[in-house]
């Protein structure tokens, strides 16, 4: 019964974001696609409680290139690229800021974590150039399965599965599988 009354509430969240997604493709098909999804995110990051969470999975199932309809989305979190997926059982927290990435199966975020879109986003090479003007790459970041980030975790590159990130820590480089990590540079702690 509780599996038939959940299908109901998302099948209700996917027809109220409707006028909203008539908006996002509109604007999407004239303007930048990760730009307007920006734009969307930030006003759907507003709505609290649970109407929040069901309205932004519906929402994010139909413009990611793969979002989990059970996917939980906390208040204030922000997604800023379309190349992103997110699995099944995904717990990102309030206030998170989300890249490019693919976050694997049964991974929680805490609060205020920051996935980037890999380390090179902004260039700075050319100082006869503001650093705004010099560009940069966007990689997507992978985070494995059955992860744990602790909050205000900032994320520049690939986590393994089965992975702890202590809270505050800064991850610059690949993270085997089964490490536990900590630090700024996030270092290894030991492996589970």
């Amino acid at each position: 019964m509780k599996k038939l009354i959940k299908l109901l509430v998302r099948a209700v969240a996917t027809i109220l974001v409707l006028p909203l997604l008539l908006t996002y493709f509109f604007m999407g098909a004239v303007l930048n696609k990760d730009q307007t999804l920006a734009g969307h995110s930030q006003l759907l990051s507003l709505i609290p409680g649970k109407t929040g969470v069901y309205l932004r999975a519906a929402f994010y199932r139909l413009t990611l290139n793969k979002s989990d309809a059970s996917a939980y989305i906390g208040f204030g979190a922000l997604l800023s690229q379309v190349d992103t997926s997110i699995a099944s059982g995904v717990y990102i927290g309030p206030q998170c800021n989300i890249g490019r990435c693919s976050i694997a199966g049964d991974t929680l975020l805490g609060s205020g974590v920051h996935v980037m879109s890999g380390k090179n986003q902004h260039a700075f090479d050319d100082i006869s150039k503001p650093i705004r003007e010099q560009g940069g790459t966007f990689q997507k970041v992978q985070i494995g399965k059955n992860c744990w980030i602790g909050n205000g975790a900032m994320i520049m590159a690939n986590i393994g599965d089965n992975c702890i990130i202590a809270a505050g820590s800064v991850v610059i480089n690949d993270i085997p599988e089964k490490s536990i990590v900590g630090g700024n540079p996030a270092k290894i702690i030991k492996t589970r």
